[in-house]
């Protein structure tokens, strides 16, 4: 069965994506972007970042709507709890960008998927980044994903879809590769 002709439906618009691969294919200048987030202290750990547009195809572009994301600290850490912790948001980042890619990947093989939940934890000692010892690293010391999958498909099929989101999962390749950050102030 074509990708055209396919009664699976996941929400994912498949053609479109290997039309855009395609595309990109023959201009690889327009495959260059640029994603961007502001952020802005509130109170205490509390933060609140805006992403609003991205540089690619070759120009500026803009999202339907401005999106924001809080983040804060708990009260365990004398902050007024008031969003997610950033280290969270990472894990949130990762698990949507992992999941996504299961939606694409099972349309795209004509999977039909009927539930799909990703359980995600990192495990970390905070002594690092609380000063306490140096010699602790201050991220995670590892992190886990668990997927709950209802589909049509054998398990070796479910999994051969989980691989191939982790194989082109941009969040992945951010957590698990190091990239340069600079980090400069006017």
């Amino acid at each position: 069965m074509s990708t055209s002709e396919s009664t699976v439906d996941n929400g994912v618009n498949v053609a479109a994506l290997l039309d855009a691969r395609e595309a990109l294919s023959n201009a690889p200048e327009a495959a260059q972007f640029t994603w961007r987030a502001s952020c802005e202290w509130k109170n205490g750990t509390h933060t609140r970042s805006t992403v609003e547009g991205f540089f690619g195809l070759g120009e500026e572009q803009q999202h339907k709507s401005t999106f924001t994301i809080d983040a804060d600290h708990p009260e365990v850490f004398a902050s007024e709890d008031l969003a997610a912790t950033p280290v969270e948001i990472v894990l949130v980042g990762l698990a949507s960008c992992l999941t996504a890619g299961v939606a694409a990947v099972a349309q795209h093989r004509d999977i039909q998927l009927r539930s799909v939940k990703a359980t995600i934890e990192g495990g970390m000692d905070i002594q690092g980044i609380l000063g306490i010892d140096s010699d602790v690293r201050n991220g995670f010391d590892g992190i886990k994903v668990h997927y709950e999958i209802d589909a049509d498909a054998t398990d070796d099929e479910i999994k051969a879809v989980v691989a191939q989101s982790q194989k082109r999962s941009a969040v992945y390749d951010i957590v698990t590769n190091p990239t340069n950050v600079t980090v400069e102030v006017n």
